[in-house]
């Protein structure tokens, strides 16, 4: 069925910026990405600055995503239509009028610390109100970082419940940052919003270190670990790692050891698919580059378990319908977290 620009307004909180794409992803093609519901080509100019219009051509709706970047702008890959940057059309080959409403729509994208933003505002809000948001541990010197982008065939929220809730590491993650499933489940947990701010932290004292932090980081025998989230509506960040037991206050922000960033974009899609965009930030003291690849890597073995969970969560969902749920202690976050995007989602309606 297609989707009105009306009906998109009220399937997801608006008037704030979603993660586009990785940085690195923008080279020197066009790349579709569908994003709100909305078609979008992404590309980097030839000056190098982030671009996004709407992927079809207006003449005879080929996706511009199949067209090729120039020097002026995006030639569309079926007539030879060229379009600016604001998406009008500079030039129709073979014809010298081009018509006055020829033009697509622009998207508002801004490219900050590797990370591509873009903006979706409600009318009255289509330009940006505020700027995107900084992530600085992809230019501290002290980490290192990579990153990857998944597709899932699920709701965005289910994703947010999983990392919402980092009590399933034990069961899921055993051989990678999971560990003792009992320590997991019995965690302190504190939970509270602030503004539109959801924020958790998890304390695991006199933990056994699991086998990523094992491959990275030379403890001694056990550790204090720690997890710290941030939920905000579009984006999340989480704070996790270790120290030897004893050696470090879990309540210094300066804490030593080992610590593993990552900035979770999540962006749906449609209302039942949605993009991931992950990176992982490190700070090994030795062997940069070869502990930054093991973290990557194990990360990367992480996440594709969590995403065989969640598509087959939702897949159990649709096959077994409305049917009746209930809460445990570890659901705190993950509840904060949708209501607070119920209440975004009504001031977007």
């Amino acid at each position: 069925m297609h989707l009105t620009e009306t009906e998109n307004k009220v399937d997801f909180p608006l008037n704030m910026w979603y993660v586009a794409a990785l940085g690195k992803e923008l080279k020197d093609k066009p790349l579709a990405r569908t994003l709100l519901n909305h078609p979008v080509v992404l590309y980097r100019t030839k000056e190098g600055k982030v671009n996004a219009l709407e992927d079809r051509c207006c003449h005879r709706h080929l996706p511009l995503s199949m067209g090729m970047v120039e020097n002026k702008g995006l030639r569309c890959g079926y007539h030879g239509l060229l379009f600016n940057d604001d998406g009008k059309v500079i030039e129709v080959p073979g014809q010298d009028q081009i018509p006055p409403k020829a033009c697509v729509k622009k998207y508002h994208i801004l490219e900050q610390d590797a990370i591509v933003w873009i903006w979706f505002g409600t009318e009255g809000n289509e330009i940006p109100i505020e700027k995107p948001p900084k992530y600085d541990f992809h230019t501290n010197p002290d980490y290192v970082y990579d990153g990857d982008v998944y597709q899932y065939k699920a709701p965005y929220q289910l994703i947010h419940d999983n990392l919402l809730d980092l009590s399933h590491l034990g069961y899921v993650h055993l051989h990678t940052i999971g560990g003792d499933a009992h320590t997991h489940m019995n965690a302190k947990l504190i939970s509270e919003t602030r503004g539109d701010t959801v924020f958790i932290k998890r304390y695991l004292p006199n933990s056994t270190p699991p086998p990523t932090y094992l491959a990275a980081y030379p403890f001694k025998g056990k550790v204090d670990r720690w997890q710290e989230l941030e939920f905000h509506p579009s984006h999340i960040r989480i704070w996790t790692g270790a120290v030897d037991q004893g050696t470090d206050s879990l309540d210094d922000p300066n804490r030593k050891g080992f610590h593993m960033r990552g900035l979770h974009g999540l962006t749906p899609e449609t209302t039942e698919t949605a993009h991931y965009f992950w990176t992982i930030a490190t700070n090994p003291e030795n062997d940069v580059e070869e502990i930054k690849e093991k973290v990557v890597e194990q990360t990367r073995f992480t996440f594709d378990e969590d995403k065989v969970v969640v598509e087959e969560q939702f897949k159990n969902m649709k096959k077994f319908g409305a049917q009746p749920t209930f809460d445990i202690h570890v659901d705190v976050g993950p509840n904060r977290a949708r209501r607070l995007l119920k209440k975004l989602l009504r001031a977007s309606k």
